[in-house]
């Protein structure tokens, strides 16, 4: 059965360092350096349902969500040794909390609480889980590395974002976000051995292993696990990419890049994946960004495509479940989508110095089907951050953004509107 490094009381120890750490902000000792940050953020979500939605028989017409998070980041670092501890502290309180309970996963639902069941350590613990309230706290950063004049080595808990997509990602095998998501400042750690080597032109190479065990037996599983490497290149007029992978006993291979095009930038990758059931499929996203001054404020903006070879061909549903290599990606949350071909566009309007309007829109051109988001940040102080979304889904039933068939009739898999607000304080 399961092995693992347990950390529940190792966590609770570590809290009471973290939390004595100030002291030490920015402070040398010898060849010793310690920097020491964090933040907390209060976050309010409000859902509304329609009456044929499967969540309105739990919630009602709206569903509330409160999340309370602090986060505490230590940095150590002698010469050219370092070690980086991120410990954070989650209380989420509200319907999803006790919805996403009972009804499971698979339903379009977030992930109730943060896990480490594939990791290869287990450093989260559920404090509490009943009724609506949940508390978690976990280590999301735990590594030590080596940095040279050429090589880093990190190994431990820590994030790896690779690609050229601005909404969709499909060279980021490891933990990317979803398109729609808010609040992008911490992507979730993995534990991996991390490599790269620069070479003198400017060049690099990186590689990662990351290791995950297989969900029944517990042991430490190479299909479970990812192997992947990058060279990131320059040429005279761009930058290009080279990727290898072979992720949960998948083969992939791509490449991709960005070159300025006409004072604008465009950017693709392109990756082939040897899946199980799907046989050599290919996924595409390229993008076109662009910065102007827009009636005295400063705009920045692009449209994106994304096609996913493994989405389900003219939009239809009906038959989801057969498309297991889909559902997979899916519930490992490496695809957010579930048709072919998307168009995604952004503008951000620098309203004042310290506050952005961006709207965005995600359309599903097989099915017709749209998200359209709105956010709102506000910089109210060097250390108070204020972050506000509206989501308005687009589409009739049975469309992926107008809510799935549930397999009951004349009930979907369905949300209208939601909104969204995050209040930031640093320190």
């Amino acid at each position: 059965m399961r092995a693992l490094y347990t950390a529940p009381h190792s966590v609770r120890a570590l809290v009471v360092t973290l939390v004595f750490m100030p002291t030490f902000v920015g402070a040398e000792e010898g060849n010793w350096k310690y920097d020491f940050d964090g933040h907390t953020k209060l976050r309010y979500t409000y859902q509304h349902f329609p009456e044929d939605s499967v969540f309105y028989q739990f919630t009602g017409s709206g569903g509330h969500d409160a999340v309370g998070n602090l986060r505490l980041n230590l940095g150590v670092k002698n010469r050219s040794f370092d070690a980086d501890i991120s410990y954070e502290l989650f209380a989420l309180y509200g319907d999803q909390v006790e919805m996403s309970r009972d009804v499971g996963p698979g339903f379009g639902l977030n992930n109730r609480l943060p896990n480490d069941e594939r990791r290869l350590f287990n450093l989260t613990d559920v404090i509490e889980d009943e009724g609506k309230l949940a508390v978690v706290q976990r280590l999301d950063r735990l590594s030590v590395g080596y940095t040279g004049k050429k090589s880093v080595v990190r190994f431990g808990r820590q994030a790896l974002s690779w690609g050229n997509g601005l909404f969709y990602a499909p060279m980021d095998v490891v933990n990317p976000f979803d398109p729609a998501t808010v609040d992008t400042e911490y992507k979730v750690g993995d534990d991996m051995l991390y490599g790269q080597f620069l070479q003198s032109n400017g060049n690099d190479t990186q590689a990662a292993a990351v290791f995950r065990r297989d969900l029944i037996t517990g042991d430490v599983d190479k299909d479970s696990s990812t192997l992947a490497a990058k060279y990131h290149g320059f040429t005279g007029f761009g930058e290009y990419d080279v990727f290898l992978a072979q992720n949960y006993a998948d083969p992939m291979a791509g490449f991709g890049g960005n070159i300025n095009v006409g004072g604008a930038v465009w950017r693709a990758d392109f990756i082939v994946t040897d899946a199980e059931k799907s046989g050599t499929t290919g996924t595409l996203v390229t993008n076109y960004s662009y910065s102007w001054v827009w009636g005295g404020k400063n705009v920045s903006g692009f449209v994106e495509y994304f096609f996913n070879g493994f989405g389900q061909r003219d939009g239809h549903y009906d038959n989801l479940a057969e498309n297991t290599d889909l559902i997979r990606r899916l519930a490992r949350g490496e695809l957010f989508t579930l048709g072919r071909h998307y168009i995604g566009g952004s503008l951000l309007v620098e309203m004042t110095p310290l506050w952005t309007l961006t709207p965005n829109i995600f359309t599903n051109l097989s099915d017709g089907s749209a998200l359209a988001q709105l956010v709102t940040q506000h910089n109210m102080s060097d250390n108070i951050l204020v972050i506000g979304a509206l989501n308005v889904p687009v589409g009739p039933n049975g469309t992926e953004f107008g809510g799935l068939e549930s397999g009951v009739p004349d009930t979907y898999i369905s949300q209208d509107l939601s909104a969204f607000l995050q209040f930031a304080w640093y320190f």
